[in-house]
């Protein structure tokens, strides 16, 4: 059985070029990094600890709790080394395990080859040890391991998310090329809104960001909408501990009354599947939702805020030409309507963004998916500089 409140390595990993985003939350948190690579973070803590970073962070993908490091020399070795890690600790032999894996080994052609050796191990050893094994799975409805083998250096992970805390779990209807939660409050970070002034959001699509600006700003986290994690399966878990867990997050939660959060979008159900989104989350009362083409989207006076836009990037044939009006009728927008504000595109198009017409004071690089994006920072001051 493992002691949860026995402190370990634990490495949180998150998209590449979120990192510095994934940090900050870290040390909000009250915990020290030992090490930062582009792709997480290593620190120490108990799995007790690893229940609250699952709960609270909100741009990372998995936290991964390491049980075993070890000298891998190849494919042939598997079997024997896993067979001899005490599996017995920390799974329950009427439990339900999966196994993940990343290989770079000259002897593996396929990382299946690395799942099916290591599972094989596992129920062996159930096997050998108590006559009967536990069942086991490519979904991660149960305890996942993590498998990371580089040349010869192998590391063995609980991971203690299951599946990627990268969806945040209010998001019942995606709506049309949705941008994934931990990336939305990703680029949210990066604009260093102060969650006290207006967060305008023209084009919403499913609402993702303006819910997520709208989480933040009432602290609520994530893991208010999730019930399942792969901790859960570990020998040793206490039910009553996590449930206080979550209770704490319940007390957490902030109202702003005051707050101005405005979501538009020209489609009529785009704002219909951002309200259900919204109302699953618990903030559809802080948004003002307006179904307009964007350039009639409400800005406020005062106090002066954020604007932030998630446009489509062309990525069909064709769709080029008309992308290249949006854009320029975007540039136009902020130039004429939105002084005072601070202004933001998201795009994986960097050739439309050329069509926007504003020079941009930062270009912020991340990842949506495969695509290769920018969050476009353009300064829109009139008069004296805000707070924003």
């Amino acid at each position: 059985m493992l002691d949860f409140n026995l402190k370990g390595k634990v490495f949180v990993t998150c998209k590449d070029r979120s990192v510095s985003y994934l940090e900050k939350e870290i040390r909000e948190l009250g915990f020290v990094p030992e090490s930062v690579t582009r792709t997480g973070i290593e620190l120490r803590a108990t799995m007790e600890e690893c229940m609250d970073l699952n709960l609270y962070l909100r741009t990372a993908s998995q936290v991964l709790y390491e049980i075993k490091s070890f000298y891998l020399r190849n494919a042939d070795d598997i079997y024997r080394r896993f067979k001899a890690i005490p599996w017995e600790d920390y799974l329950d032999v009427d439990g339900y395990f999966s196994v993940n894996s990343v290989a770079e080994n000259e002897s593996i052609t396929t990382p299946l080859i690395v799942n099916v050796k290591v599972k094989d191990a596992i129920v062996d050893r159930f096997r050998d040890l108590k006559g009967r094994r536990p069942d086991s799975g490519s979904d991660f409805n149960g305890l996942v391991f993590q498998v990371y083998w580089k040349e010869t250096q192998c590391i063995v992970y609980i991971n203690t998310s299951g599946d990627t805390l990268a969806k945040h779990g209010y998001r019942k209807i995606p709506g049309k090329a949705p941008m994934m939660e931990a990336l939305a409050a990703t680029t949210i970070y990066a604009t260093e809104w102060n969650t006290r002034v207006p967060f305008i959001n023209p084009m919403c699509g499913s609402g993702t960001l303006a819910i997520e600006a709208a989480l933040m700003a009432t602290k609520r986290y994530p893991g208010l909408y999730r019930d399942h994690y792969s901790f859960q399966h570990i020998l040793g878990y206490d039910e009553q501990a996590f449930l206080a867990k979550k209770s704490k997050l319940e007390s957490k939660i902030m109202e702003l009354p005051d707050l101005k959060i405005i979501a538009s979008d020209i489609s009529l159900q785009a704002i219909s599947f951002a309200q259900e989104n919204a109302i699953t989350a618990g903030v559809d009362h802080m948004i003002e939702f307006q179904v307009c083409d964007f350039a009639e989207t409400e800005i406020p006076e005062k106090p002066r805020g954020v604007i932030m836009f998630n446009p489509e990037y062309g990525e069909r044939l064709g769709e080029n030409d008309e992308l290249e009006i949006t854009y320029k009728r975007m540039g136009d927008f902020l130039k004429q309507k939105c002084a005072g504000y601070r202004g933001y595109i998201f795009t994986g198009n960097l050739e439309l963004a050329k069509k926007i017409g504003l020079k941009a004071s930062r270009r912020m690089e991340f990842w949506n998916g495969t695509i290769d994006c920018r969050l476009l920072k353009y300064d829109l001051y009139e008069g004296k500089k805000e707070e924003m």
